[in-house]
């Protein structure tokens, strides 16, 4: 079968959690350095972004955790393996930015009541230390085109930060020429909703994919036809149904109907290679149908006809038929 001269995009386990373990080190370390400039200065744009950091540590940390469960093999429980725990983790860390981003717009409201004097001086150097980490954790982490949830959530984290450390520099050169304290708590609100709307989306496509969710990207009608038009010997596609492990692991449910039982193998052969071709997705289970008629519909109708029967012999049995009810007394005569 050919393999349509595609490139591997998936980036290997082990790199991704090098990479993340890079920037949890610079993430863990500048942490530290921002705790303790933002108490002196007294700067909440900078107490926010060193909160902020260590939700990061914790998202990394929860991130790294995610791609070793992810690399684990498939077992007798989970047939798939472990693959989605990083979209879980990127679903858990939306969350927790989410929350943050709560607790940092509750403070920003608590300064605008009680203005707070801020070391303007302190706190621009600490902030440029920051951005300077952040950006470093940002080229660590991020690669052009990058699908892996786990990784985006991680990357998400360290934008903010990075959007943090910018608005705290503004902050610092404001509050050193004019002395308007309002600035802080007002540019921290600002990148809260910023980062808010990323969160958003993340916790969402997340989601998404969590209830099964088809990738946005594939038509299914659009699929079908294509199929049809690929190969004389496949005569109708149905039944079509498409979810995700992980954003760039599709798995794909269908059946194919053809004219006769001499075209399965070819048709079979037609619709992976178009599948994988035209769509990328590698992970397909087709049943080959002769004809048009569709053994689950029909098992479905005898099923539904099968229950009437029985619901009918039933009221026989209790006495709201016509019929006798000695006929369905024994249990050899009496069928499910």
């Amino acid at each position: 079968m050919s393999n349509c001269g595609h490139h591997d995009h998936h980036v290997s386990s082990d790199k991704v959690t090098g990479r993340l373990l890079a920037a949890l080190a610079v993430i863990v370390t500048f942490m530290i350095v921002e705790v303790v400039g933002g108490i002196i200065s007294g700067s909440l744009a900078l107490l926010a972004d060193a909160a902020h950091m260590l939700t990061d540590a914790l998202a990394l940390a929860l991130a790294i955790a995610a791609q070793f469960f992810a690399a684990r093999p498939a077992d007798k429980r989970l047939h798939f393996g472990y693959r989605r725990a990083q979209v879980l983790a990127a679903f858990v860390n939306g969350l927790l930015l989410a929350v943050l981003l709560v607790w940092i717009i509750f403070e920003a409201v608590q300064r605008f009541m009680e203005p707070v004097q801020v070391a303007s001086g302190l706190m621009l150097w600490v902030a440029v230390g920051g951005l300077v980490a952040n950006v470093i954790a940002f080229l660590i982490l991020h690669r052009p085109g990058e699908q892996n949830l786990n990784m985006r959530g991680a990357i998400l984290h360290v934008m903010g930060d990075m959007l943090g450390s910018v608005a705290a520099i503004i902050a610092a050169i404001v509050i050193g020429i004019s002395g308007w304290m309002a600035i802080d708590p007002i540019l921290s609100i600002a990148v809260s909703v910023l980062i808010g709307i990323s969160a958003y989306r993340l916790v969402r496509e997340t989601g998404f994919i969590l209830l099964e969710g088809a990738p946005v990207n594939i038509d299914v009608t659009e699929l079908g036809e294509g199929l049809v038009d690929a190969s004389p010997e496949i005569i109708g596609v149905h039944h079509v149904q498409i979810s995700q492990i992980t954003p760039e692991q599709p798995r794909l449910t269908m059946h194919v109907c053809v004219a006769n039982a001499e075209a399965s193998s070819s048709a079979l052969e037609t619709a992976k290679t178009y599948l994988e071709c035209r769509y990328d997705i590698h992970d397909s289970t087709i049943q080959i149908e002769v004809g048009t008629s569709c053994p689950d519909s029909v098992a479905k109708v005898e099923g539904a006809k099968h229950s009437t029967k029985h619901e009918s012999q039933t009221d026989h049995t209790t006495g709201r038929g016509s019929g006798s009810a000695a006929a369905f007394a024994t249990p050899d005569n009496f069928h499910l």
